[in-house]
C-alpha cells in the first residue's frame, strides 16, 4: 500500500469520527436525531440551563477546561449546550416572526451545531447578563484564553472570525466544539473551519484509497499489539500471517 502521509492517523480519523461530523444548511441533521451518549453538564453554568447536556467525551473535556481556566484566573460559563431539533425549530421560527427575515443569527433547524451534543456557548459571567451575543466577546480576557488554550482539551472555535464565507455563520468567538484533542491541534494550528478540515481529510482519504490504499486495513496494522505468528488457518498446509490486535 502507499504511505499514509496525512498529519493525522488513520485510526484517530476513524475513533474521531463521530466527533467531527460536520452539520450546516448543506448537511442537515435528521429532526429525530438525537447523540447517543448525552450526559447533565456539571461544569458552571447560567441559572436557566438546570437540565444543559452534552455528549459525555465533551462534557468531560469542558469540565477539564474550566478547571484549567480557573487555575489561570478565569472562571467560565456556559450559555447554551445541546439543542434538541425542536428547540431549534422553534427558536428559528420566533426570530423569523420577530424581524420578518433570515437574519443568519439562529441556525437553520438541522444545521445547528448544537443538535450535534458536542458544541457549546461559553462566556464570562459579565457576557451572561446581557440580552445578546457579538463579536466584540472576543476582547474579554476570557475569550482569549479559550482561543488559545481550548485546542488541548479538544475544542475548536467553530464559527472563526474569517471564515464566514466558508461557514455561513457570523464569528462567534464563544461557540466551541469538540471534536477530539489530535483534531483539534491539527485544525486551529492550520487554521481550519470544520467545512475545511472535513473536505481536506476526506479528499486525501479518496486519493489515498485511489492510489491502491486501504485506510481499514492500515488501521488494523496501526493498531497491532502483538507480534505476528504463523499459523495454519485452513488446515490445508498453506501458513499464513495472522496479528494479536
Amino acid at each position: 500500500m502507499p504511505e499514509w502521509e496525512y498529519p493525522i492517523a488513520p485510526e484517530i480519523l476513524h475513533d474521531a469520527s463521530d466527533y467531527i461530523t460536520l452539520t450546516n444548511v448543506d448537511t442537515l441533521l435528521s429532526s429525530d436525531y438525537v447523540p447517543h451518549d448525552l450526559v447533565r453538564l456539571t461544569a458552571k453554568r447560567v441559572s436557566s440551563m438546570r437540565d444543559a447536556e452534552l455528549r459525555k467525551a465533551a462534557s468531560e473535556a469542558i469540565n477539564d477546561m474550566f478547571a484549567a481556566a480557573l487555575e489561570d484566573g478565569y472562571t467560565l460559563y456556559i450559555k447554551s449546550a445541546y439543542r434538541s431539533y425542536g428547540t431549534q425549530d422553534t427558536m428559528y421560527q420566533n426570530r423569523l416572526a420577530k424581524y420578518g427575515y433570515d437574519d443568519g443569527l439562529v441556525a437553520y433547524p438541522g444545521s445547528s451545531d448544537h443538535q450535534t451534543g458536542l458544541g457549546v456557548d461559553v462566556l464570562n459571567y459579565e457576557w451572561t447578563l446581557k440580552d445578546g451575543m457579538n463579536e466584540n466577546f472576543a476582547l474579554e480576557s476570557e475569550a482569549k484564553w479559550m482561543a488559545e488554550h481550548c485546542h488541548e482539551f479538544g475544542f475548536v472555535i467553530r464559527y472563526m472570525e474569517d471564515k464566514e464565507e466558508i461557514t455561513g455563520i457570523k464569528y462567534e468567538p464563544w461557540h466551541l466544539r469538540y471534536v477530539g484533542l489530535e483534531v483539534a491541534a491539527y485544525m486551529m494550528e492550520n487554521h481550519l473551519s470544520l467545512e475545511e478540515f472535513t473536505q481536506e481529510w476526506q479528499a486525501y482519504v479518496e486519493e489515498y484509497e485511489n492510489n491502491g490504499g486501504d485506510m481499514q486495513l492500515l488501521i488494523l496494522q496501526n493498531r497491532q499489539v502483538g507480534p505476528a505468528v504463523v499459523v495454519d488457518t485452513a488446515d490445508d498446509g498453506e501458513e499464513e500471517l495472522a496479528y494479536a490486535y
